[in-house]
């Protein structure tokens, strides 16, 4: 490994095309029981970008500015709820119901959103997009789109300007969270920095019934993830980029840069990477799966110390169009009552510990196989792994179908959740009360079902490290590096960088590692080899 990662460093002065990319910052959230509170946020970040020559290092950048926040930004907060949701859906997990979908989502996240500059036809039409490895194609909007009252507030791809425009046709729909897009496969050179990907397959949006696109301040989105999960089977931009001998190296890097008041938002390299973006060498791990950037990862620690729901083995899927990290309600629980991060009470939880909780203790003090506690005890209806399915809508939502099929299937949610807590425990020589204390406390601190915790700013300094294994390696985030603050002073907002997602066997559990790890860590995705892989970002 160390010599495949100083094959990287020894790349020369041409690291491929760079693109710089900027960050909007949309409006944050507080939750409440009864209903959203949108947040006021100092910023957001619109593109205004102007290309600009070659540098001496063969590198083409494309110039980023800023804009402040406006009424339509701080209307975007209120779109937040749909946020959680889109995550499952984007990654074609099946949460509920049975869904099984293969489909793409937009994120509207409060944290960081990074965009750049493409451009689409002879001559070049301009549009600013997510490049985001978590989704395959390319989709703009199009000048067809005349009853979708967003496509009138963005860029629209007109294909008679283009004299290298050949029509396709073929119907496509990419679905979101709570809605879809809809339009029609096209084809036209794609230029991306100083690189011309010549006759790129396309989706020309005609329908963005969403209010989501209203306000949002890029126009589409470049998928840099697999063939694999491409709508349509169209080609990725990326794969054409690499069969166009246009790239050095089947190699591209992101660089996000976390503090706004710098100028840059980030950079995406295509053929190499910047050696002045990252510190030491990479560790990369393989791809597991493809379709997305997915790789196995070991335990997660706070403070210091084991979770212990990873020892054998998560899946982890590295996204730089999701925001925040997403990770199984069992450990994003934990990491809320480390950094005292505002939850949701769960009476289901407490019943849970306080009608089984001494039996609970006393079976794995007996050794008892923990998978088949739940199912021993008559909460669960099967004898063997599962792992944290339900949605945790459905655990802490006062309002939540009382039918007996769901009520048990919360209570036997909540009973493996307290298996692994109490297990954790037990590891740590806890005593049974501190255990049950311990339990209890989580029950009151179960992520909110719309995604996003606050804390108090006033306390990070004394909040705890979280630390991923990849790759056999410690990756450490500072609560600095974790909480998302808002605001400066008495209006200042601060919320946790951690959401829930449950995903099941076999594809799970799962961690979604988005621009907040992203962030602290330099990202290689190496299409050669099949890997990712991370340093510390300088």
């Amino acid at each position: 490994m160390p010599l495949l990662c100083a094959e990287w460093d020894a790349l020369p002065g041409d690291f491929g095309s760079r693109v710089l990319i900027s960050r909007f910052l949309s409006s944050a959230i507080m939750v409440t029981r009864r209903g959203l509170l949108p947040a006021v946020v100092l910023l957001s970040i619109l593109l205004l970008p102007s290309i600009l020559p070659a540098s001496a290092d063969g590198l083409v950048r494309i110039g980023l500015k800023k804009k402040p926040l406006d009424e339509n930004d701080r209307f975007a907060a209120r779109l937040v709820q749909d946020g959680r949701r889109s995550i499952s859906r984007k990654h074609g997990f099946r949460l509920k119901n049975g869904e099984d979908v293969d489909i793409i989502s937009l994120k509207n996240y409060m944290n960081a959103q990074y965009f750049g500059e493409v451009g689409i036809g002879s001559p070049s039409q301009k549009f600013t997009v997510i490049f985001d490895t978590g989704s395959s194609n390319l989709w703009v909007p199009s000048s067809k789109c005349y009853f979708s009252i967003a496509c009138f507030f963005h860029s629209r791809y007109k294909s008679t300007r283009s004299s290298s425009y050949h029509k396709n046709g073929k119907s496509a729909a990419i679905h979101y969270g709570s809605g879809s897009i809809s339009g029609f496969f096209s084809q036209d050179h794609v230029t991306v920095g100083g690189l011309v990907v010549k006759s790129q397959d396309f989706i020309e949006a005609t329908r963005e019934p969403s209010a989501t696109f209203l306000v949002t301040k890029f126009d589409g989105i470049l998928g840099l993830g697999f063939k694999e999960i491409s709508v349509g089977k169209a080609m990725p931009v990326w794969y054409n980029m690499v069969k166009q001998g246009l790239v050095k190296e089947p190699v591209f890097s992101f660089w996000f840069n976390r503090h706004s008041d710098e100028g840059e938002g980030g950079e995406i390299v295509f053929g190499g990477v910047d050696p002045n973006h990252y510190k030491g060498e990479h560790t990369y791990v393989p791809v597991t799966q493809k379709g997305y950037w997915q790789f196995n990862m070991g335990d997660v620690l706070v403070g210091g110390e084991s979770t212990g729901f990873c020892d054998g083995g998560c899946a982890a899927i590295a996204d730089s169009g999701t925001s925040l990290i997403a990770g199984p309600t069992t450990i994003i629980a934990e990491i809320n009552q480390k950094i005292g991060a505002s939850g949701v009470v769960s009476q289901e939880c407490k019943a849970v510990v306080a009608q089984y909780g001494q039996e609970i203790l006393k079976m794995l003090l007996s050794e008892t196989e923990p998978a088949k506690i739940c199912s021993q005890i008559g909460l669960c209806t099967f004898d063997g792994t599962r792992g944290v399915s339900i949605d945790i809508e459905s655990v802490v939502n006062e309002n939540a179908d009382a039918s007996f099929g769901l009520q048990t299937n919360t209570m036997c949610s909540v009973c493996e959740m307290a298996v692994v807590w109490m297990q954790n425990q037990l590891r740590q020589n806890q005593t049974q009360e501190r255990v049950l204390n311990y339990i209890n406390g989580l029950c009151e601190r179960l992520p909110s079902p719309m995604g996003e915790s606050s804390v108090d700013c006033a306390a990070i300094s004394s909040m705890p490290g979280v630390s991923f294994t990849i790759g056999n390696k410690t990756f450490e985030l500072a609560a600095e590096q974790y909480i998302l603050k808002v605001g400066e002073g008495a209006a200042a907002q601060c919320i946790s960088g951690f959401t829930a997602l449950d995903v099941p066997p076999p594809r799970g559990p799962l961690w979604i590692l988005g621009d907040v790890f992203m962030g602290v860590y330099h990202t290689v995705f190496d299409y050669s080899n099949l890997r990712v892989g991370f340093a510390e970002a300088a």
